[in-house]
């Protein structure tokens, strides 16, 4: 403590809550936090996992360091007998700190792809083989011609009953398998997943084992073109690939057939539920919301922390300058998202454990909650990933000058971040995709229907309608003040923009429009629609969260974060709330009054909130957002050690300055 500085610690000193209690609120409980750290401890103290700081390494040295890393790893994890998915990804975590690697494919998408797709038979010839590493695999989804549009997905697999093959084929050069991680240089096996054609029909996309490389010399096999397509916007340390297939054929036995089968004959069984194969994905999107609070929270971290340590200018003339958290603008910028951050933290555990839930229903044959939890990880994907997106950079522009410095991590933050808005379905597309689920719910309830989970609102539309009358004359119910009176606010509004999306999509089919055509017509208003849906599922899910804490004082910060978050969602959407007749004008300037007090309220625990994500140094790697705030000492040290600085003189003065004088 006593290197400690003194103003992070007169911050500390000043938080009116117990840290370790909301910390075990973020985790599960006291038990998980406990085994969490002690994961954690593994890795960061163990020598086998010490790096050179990547920011001063070349691409190929960065690639050649994470694949060392990621093959202790799995030594590690096998040697602890580490073997439940939650602990794994929490050892992964903190050897690649919330760094894409090059096994993350193997691991997050090979895996669960295998256990939730493959038959008994195919999990004891692949499954072990790849837990144990001598297959690598990788998921081969996205074409260079297609992406989130997976029906366009143009590669195929024949099936030959002669000699009981798949031929599969990349006939275009827009049928490119383009992007998957771990395939430009690492992986030999590919899930693949190709258009299906059995005696002549076109059975839409199925997913196929296809080996790409010798297992011993790792060449590639007949008939595969196979590389690393070059450096991205981040994501260094990852090969993502492309991969041509050339009349390969595999065995039928290599088509994932747990639920859609082709018997030898080429006869083809379909799967009880089209969504199965899409399995994989909505364990991904639910995994990204999660992934979205964990960068936010980092974000935050970071910037309140160094906000904290960081004084600048004169608030009154001849007075010490202030710290820049003290001013308001500061708070605005970063308060919200710090609310915004633990919002997304108690989703991405509903979301864990909703898709753990149905994904339980799914094995005991009820497929009846599929739709809706695919249409609730694609729209959650969306919504937190755009928000993060623009979040990280706040964060990087509030710490000025210096959060521009790749020792803030917040660059690398930004750009490791900024895929989740494409990869696993671009944003505006799933936005669309739970459009399409909330107009069929919609049109459910106006057949009398009633419908049950998280789209159940929609019954209480019915009695909602939007009056034709000035908003002036409605009464106005809400207390601001009251959470779940906001929910209730929040539910309407996204009742009303989900009718008056599906009253657009009518009123285009009555112009005699064609259903595509009256969809793209009303694109915008179903975008807005899924957006208010999500939000509003979001601002609930905070509230429900509070049921849950018994400490008073961890309660109380808590609900001054969820009630700031649902405020400033209104103040960032002010124009539904008041067009629908939801709030008046006077409470709207009320709710902009009421921000402000919260923020003086929130500003003395605004360090203790960060500190209860409890990143440890190691993981954040931020100057500024260093646990002890001796933030200036450290940024010298570190801007010392740049490669530039090997030499006193570097060799391109003597090459080309000096040279040149004698020129001029």
């Amino acid at each position: 403590m006593a290197s400690m500085n003194p103003d992070i610690k007169k911050e500390r000193e000043n938080a009116t809550f117990d840290v370790e209690k909301l910390t075990n609120v973020l985790d599960g409980s006291p038990q998980k936090t406990k085994r969490r750290r002690e994961i954690e401890s593994l890795v960061l103290n163990d020598p086998d996992f010490k790096e050179e700081d990547p920011n001063f390494l070349s691409r190929s040295e960065r690639y050649d360091q994470a694949v060392r890393k990621s093959a202790q790893m799995i030594l590690k994890l096998r040697e602890y007998g580490i073997a439940d998915p939650d602990e794994i990804y929490c050892y992964k975590n903190c050897v690649h700190p919330d760094r894409p690697e090059p096994l993350d494919l193997h691991l997050g998408m090979f895996l669960p792809t295998l256990l939730n797709q493959a038959t008994p038979e195919q999990m004891d010839k692949f499954f072990m083989p790849a837990w144990n590493l001598e297959i690598i695999g990788t998921y081969a989804q996205t074409e260079m011609g297609h992406g989130t549009h997976l029906r366009g997905l143009e590669t195929t697999a024949t099936y030959d009953p002669s000699t009981q093959e798949f031929v599969l084929n990349c006939p275009t050069i827009s049928s490119i398998k383009w992007w998957p991680g771990g395939l430009g240089k690492t992986s030999n096996h590919a899930i693949v997943l190709a258009q299906l054609y059995t005696q002549g029909n076109c059975h839409g996309l199925h997913a196929f084992i296809v080996p790409i490389r010798d297992m011993n010399t790792h060449k590639p096999l007949p008939g595969i073109v196979v590389g690393d397509i070059g450096p991205k916007f981040g994501f260094n340390e990852v090969d993502n690939g492309f991969l041509k297939l050339e009349n390969v054929r595999i065995p039928r036995e290599n088509m994932l057939m747990k639920y859609a089968k082709v018997e030898p004959d080429g006869t083809y069984v379909k799967p009880p539920s089209s969504k199965l194969t899409y399995g994989t994905m909505v364990f991904i999107r639910s995994m990204i919301v999660g992934e979205s609070a964990r960068a936010l929270a980092k974000s935050c971290t970071i910037a309140i922390r160094y906000s904290a340590v960081r004084h600048q200018s004169e608030m009154r003339p001849g007075e010490p300058e202030p710290q820049i958290l003290d001013y308001q603008t500061q708070q605005y910028k970063l308060f919200p998202l710090l609310a915004m951050s633990y919002a997304f933290a108690f989703v991405g555990q509903y979301m864990k454990q909703t898709y753990h839930r149905i994904t339980g229903d799914i094995n005991q044959g009820d497929f009846s909650e599929l739709p809706e939890l695919h249409a609730l990880s694609a729209g959650l994907k969306a919504f937190t990933t755009w928000a993060t997106n623009s979040a990280i950079e706040v964060c990087r522009m509030s710490c000025g000058g210096h959060g521009y410095s790749r020792s803030s991590a917040l660059p690398d933050l930004y750009v490791e971040f900024t895929p989740t808005c494409t990869y696993e379905g671009e944003n505006t597309v799933m936005m669309l995709q739970t459009a399409r689920y909330l107009v069929k719910s919609y049109r459910q309830v106006k057949n009398g229907q009633q419908l049950s989970g998280i789209v159940s609102y929609l019954n209480e539309a019915q009695h909602q309608r939007v009056q034709p009358q000035p908003v002036a004359s409605r009464p106005t119910v809400v207390d601001i003040n009251d959470l779940s009176s906001l929910v209730e606010v929040y539910k309407l509004r996204a009742a009303i923009l989900v009718e008056l999306a599906a009253k657009s999509i009518q009123q285009e089919l009555q112009r005699r429009k064609s259903e595509e055509d009256a969809w793209n017509n009303s694109a915008i208003d179903l975008v807005r629609a899924s957006d208010a849906h999500c939000h509003y599922v979001v601002v609930k899910l905070f509230t429900d969260k509070l049921g849950e804490i018994g400490d008073t004082a961890v309660h109380s910060v808590l609900s001054a974060l969820a009630l700031l978050y649902a405020l400033q969602g209104i103040t960032q959407n002010s124009g539904d709330f008041l067009q629908a007749g939801l709030l008046s004008v006077p409470q709207v300037l009320q709710i902009s009054v009421r921000i402000k007090e919260l923020l003086s309220q929130l500003r003395p625990n605004a360090v203790a909130l960060v500190d209860a994500f409890d990143f440890h140094d190691k993981k954040l790697n931020s100057v500024l957002g260093r646990y002890d705030g001796n933030v200036y000492e450290h940024m010298f040290e570190w801007a010392r050690r740049s490669p530039l600085n090997s030499t006193e003189v570097h060799e391109s003065f003597h090459k080309y300055l000096k040279p040149l004088r004698s020129k001029l």
